[in-house]
């Protein structure tokens, strides 16, 4: 490896448990980032790791995913479901479980205060446009990056509300790149390899659009490869195909966890492994 090393945590709700299991084989390779970089659910990853560079913050990663399934962000029961809809008339779901679980692991912490430079990306309604936060509160700038539309409330900072990363850059490479990074590791849910077919039902009208959404952006940046720049785009260890990778929430979605770390930690592995041979 030459120059800094970024880490690029991507989005992809629930099946963020993917990128537990990639840095914990980071981690066992003594590879540790001077920049990461998040989007979504790879904001609360990535924040993690920024916080704390160490195996010891992945196996408290871990432990917080494998409990979501019971006490998580996406929990509530139908009728609760039904309530906070009716109430909001734009969400499901209260950020208040998010916001819990952010206090309990950054209550005051600022993100310029960090031991790695870390950053994240959400998208500002008003001004329709990417929104990356490079200081200030850090639990506010991951609720922002989280805010699911639909699932999860904009959240209001500064005058302005914000929602989900993913909607402008669901894995951002391309700001890796950007930022002189001499290594890039790409730390994502899956399913970048497998082609989109037009949508039949108006559910897969919706996953095809997050999908294109969450693809375009990093599709364009691993082609266009900056001289010098090692990208390394870590597996999932998902059989191809596979119909586990989409991202339900609720108890359903979560229930897979501890398999889908398992799986990337192992895939991620043999990858490192054979690189580093």
């Amino acid at each position: 490896m030459s120059g800094p090393v970024a880490f690029v945590l991507g989005g992809g709700g629930p099946l963020g448990a993917y990128e537990v299991g990639m840095l914990k084989a980071l981690m066992e390779r003594d590879i540790r980032p001077d920049l990461v970089l998040g989007s979504s659910v790879g904001a609360l990853n990535g924040a993690t790791i920024a916080a704390d560079p160490t195996p010891d913050a992945v196996t408290r990663l871990e432990q917080l995913w494998v409990s979501l399934r019971e006490r998580g962000v996406f929990a509530d029961t139908l009728f609760a479901q039904m309530g906070t809809a009716l109430r909001s008339r734009t969400h499901l779901f209260s950020n208040a479980a998010l916001r819990g679980l952010l206090e309990r692991e950054f209550a005051g912490t600022r993100i310029e205060d960090l031991p790695v430079p870390f950053e994240c990306v959400a998208a500002s309604i008003e001004r329709a446009a990417e929104h990356w936060f490079t200081s200030g509160p850090l639990i506010e700038a991951v609720l922002a990056s989280s805010a699911v539309p639909g699932l999860l409330p904009a959240v209001h900072i500064d005058g302005e509300h914000y929602l989900d990363g993913g909607l402008v850059d669901s894995v951002p490479v391309g700001r890796a790149l950007a930022s002189g990074a001499g290594t890039v590791y790409v730390l994502h849910v899956g399913r970048l390899d497998q082609p989109l077919s037009p949508p039949r039902t108006p559910r897969e009208v919706a996953v095809v659009a997050f999908e294109i959404a969450r693809r375009h952006r990093l599709v364009h940046a691993l082609s266009h490869p900056v001289s010098g720049v090692e990208v390394h785009v870590l597996p999932t260890g998902a059989p191809g195909g596979s119909t586990d990778l989409r991202p339900r929430y609720g108890r359903r979605g979560l229930g897979l966890v501890q398999e889908r770390i398992e799986r990337s930690h192992q895939a991620s592995a043999a990858y490192l492994a054979k690189q580093a041979a």
